[in-house]
């Protein structure tokens, strides 16, 4: 199991009232998982508008299951942005 920073960005940090946390999960699925456990509610409905960036790489469309996580990486939670 690897320990992950999972960092909140716009709504998705207003909505889990912190910036970052950390999470133990071996895979971006278990530690998406674990965010919707620890924060029920408006979270849970932010991140299915999200993306995601798992250490600086698009995770795009990929099952988030099937998304590793190594030791020390970072999961960045990316709702969508207005503007230009």
């Amino acid at each position: 199991m690897a320990k992950v920073m999972v960092r909140y960005w716009a709504a998705a940090k207003a909505a889990a009232g912190v910036a970052e946390e950390a999470y133990d999960a071996a895979t971006l699925g278990e530690a998406l998982g674990a965010v919707r456990e620890r924060h029920p509610g408006e979270l849970t409905r932010v991140l299915l508008r999200c993306s995601f960036l798992v250490d600086g790489d698009p995770v795009g469309t990929r099952e988030h299951e099937t998304v590793r996580l190594a030791d020390g990486g970072t999961v960045e939670v990316l709702p969508p942005f207005a503007g230009g």
